[in-house]
């Protein structure tokens, strides 16, 4: 029996963003197949992409032949290990530290990134936070600023600082989420966001459309991320995922295949849609 089918053993870290290198077990990250070329001489951003989903997002993107660049908010050996993992796959990556939530960064991230690698092809919005909460009541005011500013205003600020360089052909992948579709009732700021980058992926797709940019999302269900053990207790912890179809928590490598999909030509007539890897939940989305 897999580690999956067996939960995880009980742990949480004190905070927000969690670290990858103090999960047990760490996340699985690696690509399950060999590169076919699918991103060969892309360049694409992945905020959030030190850990987790992002992690994996990277790593699969670099051995399909992409240059990433990688933006994170602090988590410094995170996102070291991501670079040497890109590097491993002959990949070539630049690390940029900073708060999405903040336009001026944003704006910063994008020109670095053009700096370097000289384009722009594939903007992948992934950074996020969420903070589970027992009754609406208990959510304040600095809480609902914070999650609004990473999971929403991000992407909008991020995508904004993108698109001048972005060309026909060129990809944006957003991060929502499953309880965009069924709510979450200890997580109402956070699945409140998660709608919100449904509502925006769905009316930037027609906007862009004519311009030939695409942009569509990705809704994972329960994924064994460092956001897991830094937003809930540890009994929470050790249950993760068990109760979807499934019967278990999905991997990081389990959710990445569909990013690569929707940022490469084999998704050349999809915009404006989410693909949902979450264990078989219905949502009919």
């Amino acid at each position: 029996m897999s580690q999956q089918d067996q939960g995880f053993p009980p742990q949480e870290q004190e905070r927000q963003p969690g670290r990858e290198h103090k999960m047990q077990p760490e996340p699985d990250y690696a690509p399950r197949y060999p590169g076919s070329g699918r991103l060969h001489a892309k360049i694409a951003i992945v905020t959030g992409g030190d850990s987790g989903i992002g992690r994996a997002v990277s790593v699969l993107f670099a051995r399909e032949g992409a240059e990433v660049a990688i933006v994170y908010k602090e988590e410094e050996r995170d996102a070291r290990d991501t670079e040497a993992l890109i590097g491993a796959e002959g990949g070539k990556v630049l690390l940029i530290r900073g708060d999405v939530g903040y336009k001026a960064f944003c704006e910063e991230a994008v020109k670095r990134t053009i700096d370097r690698f000289k384009k722009l092809d594939i903007l992948v919005n992934n950074a996020a936070e969420q903070h589970e909460s027992k009754r609406l009541a208990e959510i304040d005011e600095e809480q609902v600023v914070g999650t609004f500013r990473t999971n929403i205003f991000g992407y909008i600020f991020m995508t904004q600082a993108a698109l001048p360089h972005l060309k026909k052909g060129a990809a944006i992948v957003n991060t929502t989420s499953v309880t965009a579709y069924r709510g979450s009732q200890h997580l109402v700021d956070y699945a409140s966001t998660k709608g919100a980058i449904v509502a925006f992926t769905r009316s930037l797709s027609t906007q862009l459309a004519e311009k030939g940019i695409r942009v569509n999302a990705v809704a994972p269900g329960p994924i064994w991320t460092p956001l897991i053990p830094a937003s809930f207790e540890a009994d929470k912890v050790a249950s993760f995922g068990k109760n979807v179809p499934l019967g278990r928590a999905g991997q990081p490598n389990e959710v990445a295949p569909a990013f690569l999909f929707l940022a490469c030509d084999d998704a050349s007539y999809f915009t404006g849609q989410v693909l949902h890897p979450n264990g078989g939940e219905i949502v009919n989305g």
